[in-house]
Parts: C-alpha cells; sequence; structure tokens
C-alpha cells in the first residue's frame, strides 16, 4: 500500500468515528450556517482536526487544503492534501445517515491516493494511481451500460448557486427521458464512489469545491470510468461543474446536457 494511502486510511477511520460517535448523540452537535444553505457543526471541525493532526504527524512539511480551515501551507507545496472532514452535512444534522470522509493526496497537480469512508455502513472506498480502485479490499470495476437506456444517474442541486436553477431543471428533465432514474444522496464523494462501485452508471453536478470532489474522481479514473467538466474537458477544478461514468455514459451525458447549458456553464 502507498505509505500516503496507509496515512489517510488511518485518519479517514479515526475522523469516521468520531462522527459516527456524535451521531449517536445529537443534543451534542452544535450547527451554525456559513453561507447560504451550507451549514457547519462541531464535528465537522472536531473531525478535521483529527484528520490535520494525523497527516502533520507523519508529514509536517505537506500543504493541506480543508473545507473548513482552508489552505494550510507547508515547505512542500508539491503535496497537497485535499479533505472534507464531513461531506453530507445537512444529512449528518436531519439525522440522516448518509455521509462520508473524503481525503485526497495531490502531487505535483496530480491524485495520486484517495480515500472515501462512510463510518455509518463502515465502507472503505480507497485508491492509489495506476493500482485501481477497491471497496473494503475488493476491487471496483464501474457499470458497464453503453447509453443512458436503463442507466439510474445520480445528482446533487446546485442549493448554494440557485442563478442555476432553470438550466439545471432543464438538464435533469431531459435526461430523465433517457435513464431508468435518478438518485439525490446529498454526498458528491458517495456519490462518486458509487460510480466507483458500479452502483449508479452517472453523475454530474454544478458548483462543487475540490475537497467535494478530489478522493471520488481518482476512485472513478481507477475503477475504469472518467471525469470532465461540462465541455468535456479538464477544467472542473477550476469550475467545479463536474460528470463521471463510463467512457460511453459520459459522452451520453455531455450531448444530451450540450442544448440545456447557459453560457456560464460552459466554461
Amino acid at each position: 500500500m502507498h505509505p500516503m494511502l496507509t496515512i489517510a486510511v488511518r485518519a479517514a477511520r479515526k475522523a469516521g468515528n468520531l462522527i459516527a460517535k456524535n451521531y449517536e448523540t445529537p443534543d451534542a452537535v452544535e450547527a451554525s450556517q456559513k453561507g447560504t444553505n451550507d451549514f457547519v457543526t462541531n464535528v465537522d471541525r472536531d473531525a478535521e482536526h483529527l484528520i490535520i493532526d494525523v497527516i502533520r504527524r507523519s508529514y509536517p512539511q505537506h500543504t493541506i487544503i480543508s473545507e473548513e480551515c482552508g489552505e494550510l501551507i507547508g515547505e512542500d507545496l508539491d503535496v497537497q492534501w485535499i479533505i472534507d472532514p464531513l461531506d453530507g452535512t445537512t444529512n449528518f444534522i436531519k439525522r440522516l445517515p448518509h455521509f462520508a470522509v473524503s481525503i485526497a493526496v495531490r502531487i505535483k497537480g496530480r491524485t495520486e491516493v484517495a480515500v472515501v469512508y462512510d463510518p455509518m455502513r463502515n465502507e472503505l472506498f480507497t485508491a492509489s494511481r495506476g493500482q485501481g480502485a477497491q471497496l473494503n479490499g475488493y476491487r471496483l470495476r464501474g457499470g458497464n451500460a453503453r447509453d443512458l437506456d436503463g442507466t439510474i444517474l445520480a445528482t446533487g442541486f446546485p442549493f448554494k448557486m440557485k442563478q442555476h436553477a432553470t438550466p439545471y431543471i432543464n438538464v435533469v428533465g431531459k435526461l430523465f427521458t433517457q435513464c431508468a432514474d435518478f438518485r439525490r444522496t446529498g454526498s458528491a464523494a458517495l456519490d462518486l464512489a458509487y460510480v466507483a462501485a458500479g452502483r449508479v452508471d452517472g453523475f454530474f453536478e454544478i458548483g462543487l469545491k475540490p475537497w467535494d470532489f478530489a478522493g471520488g474522481e481518482l476512485l472513478v479514473r481507477e475503477a475504469g470510468g472518467i471525469v470532465t467538466d461540462f465541455m468535456g474537458g479538464h477544467n472542473h477544478y477550476n469550475s467545479g461543474n463536474i460528470v463521471a461514468g463510463n467512457p460511453r455514459v459520459v459522452k451520453s451525458l455531455l450531448s444530451s446536457m450540450r442544448e440545456e447549458l447557459s453560457e456560464a456553464l460552459k466554461r
């Protein structure tokens, strides 16, 4: 196992255990709003501190980019740990048991290792570049759909960016006539992990942040899928607009979506 993956797994499990423990004691959870429809809890912050502490002990010189504390610049700018301590905070607050810890390591702009850990199901999704993706040690291969017919697609509403509501709803409407059904779970990290596992066939979302998708993106790629922006390019780290699935599903998604996109979503 890649040495950094070992540390990422240790950090994710530690944070996941803390999250699961707090899920059992909802009275101890303090939630606040940090932006429009955007919530954070003391558990997000505590889990983040745990993860950073585990990383710092082994790699004190690395840079860490995390959802709650932003960028912690290290001496080594080439290595970045990208962390979402609790992806699916709203689910956690509402006591809907679907959320995950996401950790990715990028070296010179390429994601090398990834962990997405669902503490409620004890499902550990891992990937190392060129070594494949695994769920609890078993190799993952994404779905083999040839087009959108019969597919299950996952998505997330752009609840922080409601200016995109009209084109988004138009895209969903068009795709709904071509696929079997949709899932909207509230955790982009798990949506991408589920694409890697073949539990859903494709995924798209508007305006994600790197910590939402960095871990899940490598899982998809290492399970044989691809991840692009809405135009089929590689600008998703800047735009946050993501399409994922096997190459045929992504091609079908992109061609169906294209006509419905506003100019702002084509960047």
